[in-house]
């Protein structure tokens, strides 16, 4: 068994993982995230983003292929520890907010910090410092059956900043939110996630969004893609091919 490079805190090689209906969603990808990177994972939707955060974060185990963190093998953990292993290192931001109803705004956002062991207090402040920084301050005692939709995935993406995890898996973390809100909400977490030294991995399919990570890797189908770049097509070239045409 092949240890990772040294200085990737997460590094994947060949996962592949089907589906129940027997679908492929990942076919043979391998890949390493360097320590406070930023990572965009790219491509349509059905392409196997999701898929993938799932199996590096140990959320599900891949049916082949291994995954390591920080060195150790994540692939051959039983669930217990994979569960341990999410709670302490890893924060994870879902496409659509889900938050614990019986719960208030400041208590949802402090959950992870109370279940680390954190006093309530301390959590309480800690949550309170970043509802301030997404611009929900003010609804730290609101339900979130209270909130917009919009307000509501602010919280859950304070909530998984809050602990400062050692990585962040964020799959479309933005996809609820307004255009005008996703530019600041993205701000917020990458520059908290570079002050902090916390590794993003991010799913999207908007190239806006994956323009703010350090990296970019493309998925089509289950596998890794290279994106070619045309070279831009000069006013002279394209009277040129127009008279060709013609």
């Amino acid at each position: 068994m092949e240890a990772p490079p040294d200085n990737d805190v997460l590094w994947a090689r060949s996962l592949h993982f089907t589906h129940h209906d027997g679908s492929p969603a990942l076919q043979g990808v391998s890949l390493g995230v360097r320590e406070g990177e930023i990572l965009a994972v790219g491509g349509p939707r059905g392409s196997g983003k999701t898929t993938l955060l799932r199996c590096l974060s140990g959320l599900v185990p891949a049916q082949r292929g291994e995954v390591w963190f920080n060195s150790v093998p994540v692939h051959t953990m039983g669930p217990l520890t994979r569960e341990r292993l999410r709670r302490d290192r890893f924060g994870w931001i879902d496409p659509a907010p889900v938050l614990v109803p019986e719960l208030n705004v400041w208590e949802n956002t402090a959950l992870p910090l109370m279940l680390r062991g954190t006093g309530r207090r301390r959590a309480k402040v800690t949550a309170q410092e970043w509802l301030e920084r997404l611009d929900i301050g003010g609804t730290a005692r609101k339900h979130p059956q209270e909130l917009q939709q919009a307000e509501r995935q602010r919280v859950c993406i304070a909530r998984a900043l809050a602990p400062a995890p050692s990585v962040l898996f964020a799959d479309e973390p933005t996809a609820p939110l307004h255009h005008a809100d996703r530019g600041h909400v993205l701000r917020t977490l990458t520059t908290a996630a570079r002050s902090h030294g916390i590794t993003v991995v991010l799913a999207t399919h908007d190239a806006e969004t994956a323009s703010l990570a350090d990296r970019t890797v493309s998925l089509l189908d289950g596998r890794r893609v290279n994106t070619v770049h045309l070279p831009a097509v000069t006013e002279t070239e394209g009277r040129a091919a127009c008279s060709l045409s013609a």
